[in-house]
Parts: C-alpha cells; structure tokens; sequence
C-alpha cells in the first residue's frame, strides 16, 4: 500500500507528524508478521538492518516508543523483563498466556475480559484505551521436561 493513500500515514500528517522513512519500514514490518508474533526493540533493530536499512538502535527505541503513544502499537511485557510490540490496528482484542521457562506466548481472546476491564474503567471513572490480562505458568513442553 502506498503511503499517500494509507489511512495509518494521513491519521500521523493530520497530528502534525512527519512520515519518515523509519516510521513507515516499522510499520510494514509489524504489518507483515505472522499472527501472534511480537517484536522486541532489538528484534526490530535486527530486521530493519537486515532489510537494510542503517538505523540505530536509539532510534527503533524512539519510533516504537511513538507509533505506540499514537496507538498504532500495543506495548507488552512478558516474563523476560524487556517489552514486546504488536500492531494494534485491525486486531481483535486478545490476551496473552507466556510460559516463564521457556518465554513462548500464547493469544487467546476472551470477550469476558474485555467487558470486565471496560466495566472496572467506568466504575472507577477511566476512560480504557487498552487492557492486558496476562497468564504466567509452564507451557506443555515445558512441563514434561525432566
């Protein structure tokens, strides 16, 4: 899709924000991935030089640390102590479950969960623009090991 007619690139220019090259490479590559795949920012780093593009890795800090205050990023911390992206737009509503031995994470969705996060904002008067339910425990693998 070209930038000039992507709805995600006229949403940044109508706030005031410049299209730059790194802005739009991060988002087609959060575009591309599989379902349930999610980016560390040294992730990042390695696909952007691995496309070749010479970046640092302070500025895929910096861009994912805006894409997600612009909401086009969800911001995630699993058991491994550094934080994950995904794209937030077009995706339903999911919860994650993360094995703490092996860091493998898995989506689910549970209306329920939505409802009731939505239901604690109104109670204590917060408007929710995001929730996350995480599960910790041992995947399949992880619990017939020896």
């Amino acid at each position: 899709m070209s930038k000039s007619f992507d709805p995600v690139f006229d949403n940044l220019r109508k706030r005031g924000h410049r299209i730059t090259p790194q802005r739009e490479v991060i988002l087609q590559i959060f575009r591309k991935l599989p379902h349930g795949i999610h980016l560390s920012a040294d992730e990042l780093y390695e696909k952007m030089n691995e496309l070749g593009y010479n970046v640092s890795l302070a500025t895929a800090y910096r861009t994912l640390k805006l894409l997600t205050s612009f909401g086009l990023l969800r911001e995630l911390t699993f058991a491994e102590g550094h934080k994950h992206y995904e794209l937030k737009e077009d995706s339903m509503p999911h919860q994650h479950i993360i094995c703490v031995n092996c860091n493998s994470t898995l989506e689910f969705e549970d209306h329920f969960l939505e409802e009731l996060g939505q239901k604690i904002g109104v109670k204590h008067n917060f408007q929710v623009i995001d929730s996350q339910f995480k599960i910790f425990g041992l995947c399949p693998s992880c619990q017939n090991q020896d």
